[in-house]
């Protein structure tokens, strides 16, 4: 039961991060008009720095095998994120190296952030 809250609590917080950030650059973006190679860019370190911190804090909470669970933080941001994607666009975009991408960027720093915890 411990292992839960502390998962759930690890995710709930990389995707209240996550808003707040991509909130943040929805802002920039409407005031500095940036070119959407930054948005892309941007976008993917959201997802580190969530994933990241999410990861962290699964590792400090559960204090053993802190790779694992930041691995798995990582993980199901991922499949929580393609999830919501696949719902409200109706089905995945094709982007085969995309989502390739996004899963590394979620799974790798999810990791890193356990290690480090």
């Amino acid at each position: 039961m411990r292992t839960i809250k502390y998962l759930t609590r690890s995710l709930f917080f990389s995707y209240l991060l996550s808003a707040l950030l991509l909130t943040a650059l929805a802002f920039g973006l409407f005031q500095l008009k940036l070119a959407p190679s930054r948005v892309a860019a941007g976008v993917y370190g959201i997802y580190a720095v969530s994933c990241f911190l999410g990861g962290l804090l699964a590792g400090k909470g559960l204090k053993s095998r802190k790779f694992f669970w930041g691995l798995l933080i990582g993980l199901l941001y991922f499949l929580l994120l393609a999830l919501m994607s696949f719902l409200f666009n109706k089905g995945l975009r094709n982007d085969t190296a995309a989502l390739t991408r996004v899963l590394g960027i979620c799974a790798v720093s999810g990791t890193v952030g356990g290690m480090i915890s």
